[in-house]
């Protein structure tokens, strides 16, 4: 049984969102209506300026997403999906870029978990040589154009239920596994795996490592430290 390394990807591997760059890149090949920023452009600003949360930001561009996906041909999200992995492919941290490389070469299995469309997680993943890929999956109807209805939402927003999937359908092992995240949604299959790391963490993801004496990482800049 091979040991596992659990990855998730926005914030923790990409310095960004696939989400927000698939968004705005649907925006800018006029998939989507321009109208689609509206719904998180004040977030943004908020955000920008540091007087709202980014998970407030981030869940409005999840609405927007949904809001404009309904109708639209998965060939177009796929089409547009490869130019936003062309362009920021190698907009990562050094940190958790290495790390995968690392254990790659060790005979790890690498497991991404992600909140983002699996049409642009998965090239993305693929990139870094990861083995598995769990991310938010949309509906298409017999003309393979979306319905907007999100499947397997239960499961997939629940890290700790996808790692062990992973685990029943893949013969791997807990012993010497790994995880990483960056946020208190990766908290459950972080207290699942054996070492745990909190890079750039959330306020409350670092009081709950901080707590429990995880391995806690900040990389900034081109310095990387540990807290």
């Amino acid at each position: 049984m091979k040991k596992v390394a659990v990855f998730d990807i926005d914030g923790t591997i990409f310095r960004s969102s696939l989400l927000l760059e698939l968004v705005e890149t649907l925006i800018a090949e006029k998939v989507f209506s321009k109208y689609a920023q509206t719904h998180y452009l004040e977030s943004w600003e908020r955000w920008r300026d540091r007087e709202g949360s980014y998970s407030d930001f981030i869940m409005s561009v999840v609405d927007a997403y949904k809001g404009y996906l309904k109708g639209v041909r998965r060939s177009e999200v796929w089409r547009v999906a490869e130019k936003v992995i062309a362009v920021h492919q190698k907009r990562t941290y050094r940190y958790t870029r290495d790390l995968v490389t690392a254990l790659k070469a060790k005979g790890y299995f690498l497991l991404a978990i992600s909140h983002s469309p699996y049409e642009v997680v998965a090239p993305f993943a693929k990139t870094l040589g990861f083995d598995k890929v769990y991310a938010q999956v949309y509906e298409v109807d017999d003309k393979v154009k979306f319905t907007g209805k999100v499947l397997y939402e239960d499961i997939i927003l629940d890290k700790e239920k996808v790692l062990a999937r992973a685990l029943e359908h893949n013969e791997l092992t807990l012993k010497g596994s790994i995880g990483v995240g960056d946020t208190e949604s990766d908290i459950p299959f972080l207290k699942t795996v054996d070492h745990p790391i909190a890079f750039n963490p959330s306020s409350e993801l670092y009081k709950f490592a901080k707590k429990h004496k995880w391995d806690i990482v900040v990389e900034r800049k081109d310095v990387i430290y540990k807290i």
